[in-house]
């Protein structure tokens, strides 16, 4: 679970950055103000990675994936990537837990028969 769900957090801070390079055309909104909240919002992203499967990560991730459908209202393509990416979360967190589960009842059968090796048998 911990690739998919890292390997979508990182695509998720090239998409904030670009989003951020977008709405800086915005007159209303100060380039400061763009980079500070992009900046924080990519580095949450890569921190993520790293605490993915201890208690609350999943959670984290769903808050950043609901942030980043927020984000539309500044940049309105955000709403359409943002459910995309919180698809691609929700993809992630699923199909990685049953990886998981087969990996562990693998590693569970390999060790009442004995082999270490899959082409053991």
């Amino acid at each position: 679970m911990r690739t998919l769900c890292a390997s979508t957090l990182i695509g998720e801070v090239f998409v904030i950055g670009f989003a951020g390079l977008v709405a800086m055309k915005d007159p209303d909104l100060s380039t400061s103000t763009v980079w500070t909240v992009s900046g924080i919002a990519m580095l949450l992203c890569v921190l993520l990675c790293g605490v993915i499967t201890r208690p609350g990560g999943i959670q984290l991730g769903w808050a950043l994936q609901i942030a980043l459908i927020a984000s539309g209202f500044i940049v309105p393509t955000m709403f359409f990537m943002g459910a995309m990416f919180a698809a691609l979360w929700w993809a992630s967190v699923h199909y990685g837990r049953k990886i998981d589960e087969a990996k562990a009842r693998f590693a569970a059968q390999a060790r009442s028969t004995g082999s270490t090796s899959p082409d053991a048998a």
